[in-house]
């Protein structure tokens, strides 16, 4: 099978030389993923607020892969601060169900200071949904 890359042509994707998203096969690899929101035109200011808007381009990143966030196997999570584990971890547990991905969380700096939380994900299309 052929692999593919999504994009959204974003900013970020044209700076940093990236794809959003590949597709190989049933796996789907979804690069790290900001919550910057444009309607804001920037980011909010909280981790948890960040992460929401994360889980909306993650999600409609996948739809264009035709796959949902039920597909997702693994997540990465990087945060700024020790602070925002729980709010960013509670969030998660209301979003995934059984069986929920792995999860790996980082505390880290990141290049740009308004950026809270950065989520990459890597899911598997099922044949049974």
């Amino acid at each position: 099978m052929t692999r593919k890359s999504i994009y959204s042509n974003s900013e970020f994707e044209r700076l940093a030389g990236y794809s959003r998203a590949v597709v190989d096969g049933e796996w789907i690899f979804i690069s790290g993923t900001s919550g910057f929101d444009p309607a804001l035109g920037g980011f909010a200011a909280s981790a948890e607020d960040q992460a929401k808007r994360v889980l909306e381009i993650i999600s409609a990143t996948l739809a264009e892969a035709d796959a949902s966030m039920a597909d997702i196997v693994s997540v990465r999570v990087y945060l700024a601060s020790r602070d925002d584990v729980v709010p960013v971890s509670m969030l998660l547990g209301a979003v995934f169900s059984d069986p929920r991905p792995t999860n790996t969380t980082i505390i880290c700096g990141f290049p740009v200071e308004a950026i809270k939380v950065e989520i990459e994900a890597v899911a598997r299309r099922r044949s049974d949904a």
